[in-house]
């Protein structure tokens, strides 16, 4: 079936610039990422593992990939400093607190890109989702969907992360021009599936009427929620993971959106660190990619998700597996999960 392919937006063109040549299979890239237990995390590691060995010029990855803060991902990044390798690509716990670390990093040349949230150091390179427009676009979808007015439940990620405070701009840009909605009741996920779940439900339970749901990517297990609970579905809003894609096609009075966040970012941050190491520099130190939305409420979007469905991936895995002009894994190598020598 073929999918729906998402664009990336490059912030200028690349220019060319020589340094000392490679051999091939010659670098060792430092992952670090924080978040342990969440499938958009564990689709983003999959793509680094299968960018790197795809590439045939990584010999080993050395991963940090854990559940722990800005303080304990420092710890990481200086270990892997020590540990000396070429490249780290890191997913950030916080845009400042690891500065330090990254800092620590470049000063010793080793190259170091940030994936899926920005950072505030500017020796870092960024390669992200547009996390602003992620949130506008949905918000903007849900508002309209339910006429401009009545009141919302906003299901956020994980309180300080950049990608939640982007995110939170998106959707206030887009509240602020629908001032006839409200937002009923506001909650930190932390990107938790059960704790998501949990919270929607305790609301529910409450009795308090609201019109919508828009959530930071913690979808499918909200569906759960108000059909297990006998609740009257609403408009929902949620990501490309699996599992909500395949809810916006199956199940009965659903009306939702799905908002490409893919989580092979990771893969093309493996991929940005490579070209760096071999001398290619972007004109910007920023790349975003682009969203694009996928509802069900037309004709048009009822294609894009029947396109875009694979049901053969882990429900909380983003379907966008890949990044054309970045990615260049198949998709037997992502789900593969393996890195060089694994």
């Amino acid at each position: 079936m073929k999918k729906k392919i998402l664009k990336a937006t490059l912030l200028g063109a690349f220019t060319m610039s020589l340094m000392g040549s490679a051999m091939a299979m010659d670098y060792t890239i430092g992952i670090s990422n924080t978040v342990q237990g969440n499938g958009w995390r564990e689709e983003m590691v999959c793509a680094m593992k299968a960018e790197a060995l795809a590439s045939g010029k990584v010999k080993s990855l050395n991963i940090a990939h854990r559940n722990t803060d800005a303080a304990g991902q420092i710890e990481d990044i200086n270990n892997l400093i020590q540990a000396g390798v070429d490249a780290i690509v890191i997913n950030p716990a916080n845009p400042d607190g690891v500065s330090p670390a990254i800092k620590a990093a470049t000063d010793k040349g080793i190259v170091v890109v940030a994936v899926d949230q920005s950072v505030s150091e500017e020796s870092a390179y960024v390669l992200s989702n547009n996390q602003e427009e992620y949130a506008y676009l949905g918000a903007k979808w849900l508002f309209e969907e339910i006429g401009g007015k009545g009141s919302v439940v906003y299901m956020r990620g994980a309180a300080g992360a950049s990608a939640d405070d982007d995110r939170d701009k998106g959707f206030k840009r887009a509240l602020a021009e629908f001032p006839d909605v409200k937002v009923a009741h506001e909650v930190f996920t932390g990107w938790q599936q059960d704790q998501g779940k949990q919270q929607i439900l305790d609301y529910i339970a409450t009795g308090i009427p609201f019109d919508g749901v828009w959530t930071s990517g913690i979808d499918n297990v909200i569906v759960d929620a108000f059909v297990e609970s006998d609740t009257p579905l609403v408009p929902i809003v949620g990501a490309d993971n699996a599992g909500f894609v395949g809810q916006l096609n199956s199940v009965d009075g659903l009306v939702g959106a799905a908002v490409t966040n893919p989580g092979s970012v990771g893969g093309a941050g493996v991929a940005l660190a490579i070209k760096l190491l071999e001398g290619e520099k972007p004109a910007a130190r920023t790349v975003l990619v682009d969203p694009e939305l996928w509802q069900n409420a037309t004709k048009e979007g009822k294609e894009q998700l029947m396109a875009a469905a694979d049901p053969s991936l882990d429900p909380e895995w983003p379907v966008s597996i890949f990044i054309p002009g970045w990615t260049n894994y198949t998709k037997e190598q992502i789900i593969a999960c393996k890195g060089p020598g694994e």
